[in-house]
């Protein structure tokens, strides 16, 4: 965020010092090494971020590549819909760049995001109420979470919601973060309004498919948690 601030800071400024000018005459400017940097680096939050979920092996669901893939794409596409509704009234001639990468970010999200969903779908539960406790009796009936009330581990790790609840909320981000947003870039790539609808749309879409994701993994603590024999 402060490299993207110095960069913005440097056009607003006016302030394009050389820095190395090309064997063909193309000369590089500092805001051109400021921008480049924060790209790589916002593609480095990405997979740290990603990276945060997917070492977690024992939750299943966040253990795989896909998770960091999906961080990268959901957010590449996140960003080109809002630089294109940007273009699109501080400099138009920008927008079929950013709208076009836009509609090819999205649907590869759409795809990658499609495969987690599918994978997840065939997962297994390798824990156990015996492997929770550390019991192999065969039979075992947990009638409470051993104490009055909740606590941390209750509320922080699973949400509390209806199965019907959880989904619900599947198909509604995957229509607003992917459907939408493609049909809408697809009518008409030059027209701030529906840029603006395409961001505001997948932005809430986005919202739910995060709650999702983060409800979607079964952690193994909820079986010792559980109130329910």
């Amino acid at each position: 965020m402060g490299v993207v601030f110095l960069y913005g800071a440097s056009h607003l400024a006016g302030y394009h010092p050389e820095v190395v000018t090309l064997p063909s005459g193309l000369i590089i400017d500092l805001s051109v090494v400021i921008g480049v940097v924060g790209t790589l680096l916002a593609f480095a939050l990405f997979v740290c971020t990603g990276m945060i979920y997917a070492c977690l092996r024992f939750l299943r669901e966040w253990n795989t590549p896909l998770t960091v893939i999906n961080y990268i794409l959901m957010g590449g596409s996140s960003g080109f819909i809002l630089a294109a509704l940007y273009s699109a009234s501080a400099e138009p001639s920008q927008t079929n760049f950013f709208a076009g990468w836009a509609i090819i970010i999205t649907l590869l999200a759409f795809l990658g995001r499609g495969a987690s969903l599918v994978r997840n779908a065939r997962l297994k539960p390798k824990s156990t109420m015996q492997t929770a406790i550390g019991v192999k009796h065969p039979y075992i009936v947990q009638r409470s979470m051993g104490m009055m009330g909740g606590s941390f581990n209750t509320r922080e790790y699973f949400h509390g919601k209806s199965a019907a609840f959880l989904r619900a909320i599947k198909p509604t981000f995957l229509v607003l973060a992917f459907a939408v947003p493609l049909v809408l870039l697809a009518l008409d790539i030059n027209t701030s309004g529906l840029l603006g609808m395409a961001f505001v749309l997948q932005y809430i879409g986005l919202l739910a498919e995060r709650w999702y994701f983060f409800a979607q993994a079964n952690h193994p603590q909820n079986l010792y948690y559980q109130t329910i024999g």
